[in-house]
């Protein structure tokens, strides 16, 4: 079956002036500083080590972690980070959206939906039944949209340290 996601930049109109593709080794320094927006949002710290590891895991065929940028006059704008993840009670895969983010000065646009959307794409087209992520309870602008796109679920998020 032709995997027409993982030709790495074949970008689909999204609407005037922007589209999402994804991601290409040509948006590094662009997708970087989206990075570190995203990792500075959620008090995240960010260094070379970590963007790095994630800029291989973007490219390495053998990873799970994938990744989409949306784009506006051919510049990245937006990135989203998402990755297939087993569901045993289901006994199928389903989609993990891990990051999202949006420059701030481009939001409003909606390209975050564009994003989203084409997530969801992605996982009609891979058979996964559903796509998850999550966000901070105070990230009231993105919830706005994830409202809009899709149902809040009944779950807590527990993290263990290690």
């Amino acid at each position: 079956m032709f995997d027409w996601i993982r030709l790495r930049g074949c970008g689909v109109t999204a609407d005037q002036g922007s589209s999402i593709a994804p991601i290409a080794a040509h948006h590094k320094s662009k997708w970087r500083a989206l990075y570190n927006g995203y990792a500075a949002f959620y008090r995240r710290p960010m260094n070379d080590a970590i963007a790095e590891q994630v800029w291989a895991w973007l490219f390495d065929k053998s990873h799970v972690v994938e990744g989409l940028v949306a784009l506006s006059g051919g510049e990245a704008v937006g990135l989203a980070h998402y990755r297939s993840m087993p569901s045993p009670l289901r006994g199928a895969d389903i989609g993990f959206l891990d990051d999202l983010f949006v420059a701030p000065e481009m939001r409003g646009g909606r390209l975050g939906e564009q994003l989203v959307e084409r997530v969801r794409a992605i996982a009609g087209a891979r058979g996964w039944v559903s796509v998850r992520w999550l966000t901070a309870d105070d990230n009231y602008r993105a919830r706005t949209l994830y409202d809009r796109v899709a149902a809040p679920t009944q779950w807590k998020v527990y993290e263990l340290s290690v």
